[in-house]
């Protein structure tokens, strides 16, 4: 499914959005008393998603928090349940995890932080308590008002809620943003022409850009404007994705009357003034009000997200 589809067409569970926004955080290193991203326990964790996504104020311990919701046998079990284990640190319920579906579950465990650990685990599997349900029966039918895998407190909310409420670009059915996905040349210019509003004045042809091609009248508007160009052998290789070099300079190219001149000088280690995109990186530096890439390296070389891409251009568009 396209990735500008829209994102209020079909309802997902509750539960499969906490997991969805839960999995976000895999990877996040377990941090005793950690009830933040920068570092999880186990009911920190649960506390902090069902919060974010369903609204639910979960007690603080993980005991406590087994002493809410309503019990559910190991054969009925619905993806978001918490799960509780026994006996693990110390006597007793002593630890929780989200039920992920497909005999998973979603866990902050000491050896590998926020990951997916099979219920039929050797250490954990035996450490089985029970579980509970606090999502209501018919979850199904509650829609989330916000995308279940960003969080309103990121630095990137503002300029992806003020970018998909004016529909330049949009998010999963599933009520996804899917912010770590990949850009393609032929999404880049089909979002960039939704800001830019750009006609085609004459018929421009790639051998691999065909009339039924969604994106087909902006590929040619924004090739034709000098924003995206095609290759030498007449494709424009819509579906190939690009790198944060190539996003900054096409930034640079579609943006460039509003953006402030730029003083010679960079902040990235990795980036010279000799880089061919060198304006347009320093150019997306300069803007930048949501700290996003006010980091030590650019790392253009590796290829630009949703993400990254949405946050550039609304810095741009709102660039003084």
């Amino acid at each position: 499914m396209s990735p500008l589809a829209s994102i209020k067409t079909e309802a997902a569970s509750v539960g499969e959005s906490v997991v969805a926004y839960g999995k976000k955080f895999i990877g996040v290193p377990y941090l005793f008393g950690g009830t933040t991203p920068s570092g999880f326990d186990c009911s920190g964790f649960t506390q902090y998603i069902y919060k974010n996504v369903a609204g639910i104020s979960l007690p603080r311990t993980t005991g406590e928090q087994y002493n809410v919701g309503k019990s559910v046998e190991k054969s009925d079990l619905q993806i978001g349940d918490l799960i509780f284990y026994a006996n693990t640190y110390k006597k007793g319920i002593s630890h929780v995890g989200i039920y992920a579906g497909n005999n998973q579950v979603l866990n902050a465990t000491s050896s590998k932080g926020i990951t997916l650990v099979s219920m039929n685990d050797s250490y954990w599997g035996s450490k089985y308590a029970g579980a509970k349900r606090v999502l209501a029966e018919k979850a199904s039918a509650v829609t989330p008002n916000w995308f279940t895998d960003v969080s309103k407190f990121a630095v990137t909310y503002q300029a992806i809620k003020t970018l998909t409420d004016s529909k330049v670009i949009n998010g999963y059915n599933d009520y996804t943003f899917r912010p770590d996905e990949q850009v393609t040349r032929g999404q880049a210019a089909a979002i960039l022409n939704r800001v830019l509003g750009l006609s085609l004045q004459s018929s421009s042809k790639f051998t691999d850009v065909s009339a039924e091609n969604s994106f087909a009248a902006d590929i040619a508007a924004i090739q034709e404007s000098g924003i995206i160009n095609g290759f030498d052998d007449q494709t424009f290789r819509p579906y190939n994705e690009m790198t944060r070099n190539e996003m900054a300079i096409i930034i640079y190219r579609a943006f460039q009357s509003e953006l402030p001149t730029i003083a010679a000088g960079t902040m990235y280690s990795d980036v010279s003034s000799s880089h061919w995109a060198y304006k347009g990186i320093i150019a997306v530096a300069a803007v930048d009000e949501t700290g996003f890439f006010q980091k030590d390296t650019f790392n253009g070389s590796e290829n630009a997200t949703r993400e990254a891409f949405t946050v550039a251009i609304y810095n741009a568009m709102n660039a003084n």
